[in-house]
């Protein structure tokens, strides 16, 4: 996984920043008032990859938004270069605490870095998709922000406890508390299958409960629901591998 989630832990995960000399360059670099690319040069390696998710999780989005102003809406090319994006997302956010690692390297923002990337990869994107194919009712909509939104806080309280959480012998955390953002995977899966077999648009499987209200609804939303659900559970403890 990334280098903040169940990655063995490097320099960033074991050492105080203080006390790091890279992330005290990195520290300087960032707050330098002179420089335009100075940003740029803050950032290490495995930063890049890191930015390589979010650029998955955007393109995701985009794609969904491609399939959605389409004409033929039978013609699934762009809804499944959506989900395509979302496990080409997951293997840079493999690769970037392997390279991480590899060289290294510590970074201030590596940890901000892998959290917003994955809101956009694991959280909205899944979220775009499932509208394009279909989850298009206003309650649709409310569930569909209720899953980004645990996904969101997931992350947040990640980043606020991971110094807190039970470590082994390598400074590696035990455990996930709540499900990984990641395995929103699952559900990118679900909608393939469904996309392969047609089941999209008036077709999503299940239809709709209590057409013509203000309740009208598609069940399956309650996948996205439950998987929200799931990510901020408190008591859920995943051992990591």
């Amino acid at each position: 996984m990334s280098r903040r989630n169940g990655a063995p832990a490097g320099p960033k995960d074991t050492q105080p920043p203080a006390k790091d000399q890279t992330q005290d360059k990195q520290a300087r670099l960032l707050s330098a008032e002179a420089g335009h690319f100075s940003l740029v040069r803050a950032l290490h390696l495995a930063d890049f990859i890191t930015e390589l998710n979010g650029f998955c999780g955007v393109m995701s989005v985009f794609s969904s938004l491609r399939y959605c102003v389409q004409d033929d809406p039978s013609d699934h090319t762009n809804l499944y270069l959506a989900l395509g994006f979302i496990p080409l997302g997951l293997f840079f956010d493999f690769m970037d605490g392997k390279v991480a690692r590899w060289r290294k390297k510590a970074s201030l923002m590596g940890q901000e870095l892998d959290s917003l990337a994955d809101l956009v990869s694991f959280g909205v994107s899944p979220a775009a998709a499932a509208f394009s194919l279909g989850l298009r009712t206003p309650l649709d909509h409310l569930l569909l922000a209720f899953f980004v939104l645990c996904g969101l806080t997931r992350l947040a309280r990640f980043n606020v406890t991971v110094a807190m959480l039970p470590k082994d012998a390598t400074g590696k955390s035990q455990y996930f508390e709540g499900t990984p953002i990641p395995t929103s995977l699952a559900l990118a899966g679900a909608m393939a299958f469904w996309a392969y077999n047609g089941w999209t648009m008036e077709n999503v499987p299940l239809g709709k409960a209590f057409e013509g209200t203000w309740a009208e609804v598609h069940p399956v939303v309650g996948l996205f629901v439950i998987h929200g659900c799931l990510m901020v559970s408190k008591t859920i403890h995943i051992p990591k591998p």
